[in-house]
């Protein structure tokens, strides 16, 4: 299958799906007002019907999701009032541990330590290295690399040999926060233990945290000590070097690390492999590039996946190439690629930037035709090509549908549509939402506050921004330092 083209005698479509006709009625503004009013209760009530009426129109998927959200929800809030006593000795084993995965689950990593501790006490409890290793893992994520060395300690206090997955956590906890001297410290002292040598998984963990920081010194150096080893590299070791010089624009690099891998002959580029290339060229605009690398990968066997026409479709959008665009949407449709949400974001988004509004709009309404549901990502590329265009009435339709939705608002969705009010100095309506969005514990952050204080100086209220700033100050300094 090659790269799909654009034939010049066929004429493309001005929309990439077929549209179903539909009409509409403008909002009045007064409607509009009243529905953001209701933006402090509404999205709270609109959730508690569904609650009440048993979910009813939502699908059964959503209602498993749901369920095992609300389980773990409640496993994880039980076992928390257990953890400040000590009489609880003598839990029952399912619900501690499931509590203990839940918390790893949704990376809440205070209450899975408690939640740990309350385990280390039960009287039926036995240490296990794979219990550390994925507590480990995840305050790696979390950032916490002190908190990851006092549990390394913890298990050594349980009488614990650690493993070489354990010992490789640790050195992820430090790597991802770029502690690259402690890194290196916690693979030397892997070296000198008897059967924990460090290995493959090992080096492409630290390799991972060297590419996160831009640390490409580091990450040859540890390529060179695997080498010195005999370490031989993975697919995912070479698929993490490539995906990372191609994001950093290092293409010299990233094209050495191809020709390595395929001089290795052992381990040979795959799906993930195209889908880095693609986007590493696609989003620096060498299209040219990116195509010769699609043909080349198709004579190797690699077929694609919709991430990969995602690609395509975002690298031709970015250079408002729309009818190569256009030819990869239909090239899925003929070949029975799905679109996902993300194609339809993709789509949405490309044409909201560059003010094609009618044709946004089309897609919008065939994503929600042919069943793909709407996520915050979408939200707010309607409302900030809506708000570039000058058509804020158009919000009025974007609230109605998300207070119908189960749609889970986050804090960018809120930053997204408090600055298009603010932009206009609609300030009441930014005000509305910025109550809405504390109702809905959406926690806002500096991008929140800077575009409130933007609106208030703008219209002159100075001493509303003062209020704003010193309120972002308190916030700073109950969260530690970051809003």
């Amino acid at each position: 299958m090659g790269l799909p083209r654009v034939d010049s005698s066929i004429s493309t479509p001005s929309t990439p799906f077929p549209i179903t006709p539909t009409t509409s009625s403008m909002k009045c503004p007064t409607r509009n007002m009243r529905m953001l009013r209701k933006l402090r209760c509404g999205f709270v009530v609109s959730m508690r019907k569904s609650d009440e009426k048993g979910l009813m129109g939502v699908r059964k998927e959503s209602k498993k999701e749901l369920s095992k959200i609300l389980w773990t929800e409640a496993a994880i809030e039980g076992i928390e009032v257990k953890t400040g006593s000590r009489k609880h000795s003598t839990l029952w084993p399912k619900a501690v541990l499931e509590a203990l995965d839940g918390a790893v689950r949704e990376f809440r990593w205070e209450f899975a330590l408690k939640i740990f501790g309350l385990l280390r006490k039960q009287h039926w409890y036995e240490p296990r290295c794979r219990t550390y290793t994925k507590l480990l893992m995840m305050l790696g994520k979390c950032r916490k690399p002190d908190e990851a060395s006092m549990l390394f300690d913890v298990l050594l206090s349980d009488g614990l040999e650690p493993t070489i997955d354990v010992h490789t956590a640790l050195v992820n906890a430090y790597g991802l926060s770029g502690l690259f001297d402690k890194a290196f410290s916690a693979i030397d002292d892997m070296k000198s233990v008897y059967g924990c040598k460090p290995d493959v998984h090992t080096y492409t963990v630290l390799i991972n945290s060297c590419i996160k920081h831009r640390r490409f010194d580091l990450s040859g150096r540890v390529f060179e000590e695997m080498s010195y080893y005999g370490i031989e590299c993975s697919t995912v070791t070479y698929n993490t070097l490539i995906d990372g010089y191609g994001k950093a624009g290092l293409f010299e690099l990233m094209e050495k690390a191809l020709s390595d891998m395929l001089e290795s002959g052992s381990y040979l580029p795959d799906i993930f492999t195209l889908n880095s290339i693609l986007w590493a060229y696609g989003n620096h605009g060498k299209l040219e590039e990116m195509e010769k690398q699609y043909e080349e990968f198709q004579l190797m066997g690699i077929e694609p996946d919709v991430r990969t026409f995602n690609i395509l479709i975002r690298s031709y959008g970015k250079a408002k190439m729309y009818e190569k665009m256009e030819s990869v949407i239909d090239f899925m449709r003929k070949r029975f690629f799905s679109p996902t949400v993300v194609t339809f974001n993709t789509i949405i988004q490309i044409y909201g930037r560059n003010g094609e509004i009618e044709k946004m709009g089309d897609i919008f309404l065939k994503m929600k035709h042919i069943g793909v549901k709407p996520n915050t990502v979408t939200y707010c590329s309607l409302v900030n090509a809506y708000s570039k265009a000058e058509k804020l009435y158009k919000l009025d339709s974007i609230i109605q549908q998300i207070e119908n939705s189960d749609v889970v608002l986050d804090t960018p969705f809120f930053n997204c549509i408090i600055s298009a009010y603010g932009r206009i100095g609609e300030v009441d309506k930014m005000e509305e939402l910025f109550l809405a969005m504390r109702e809905k514990n959406c926690k806002p952050d500096s991008i929140t506050f800077a575009t409130i204080i933007q609106a208030y100086n703008a219209k002159g209220m100075t001493e509303a921004a003062r209020d704003m700033e010193l309120k972002m100050i308190a916030l700073q300094d109950v969260s530690g330092g970051g809003v």
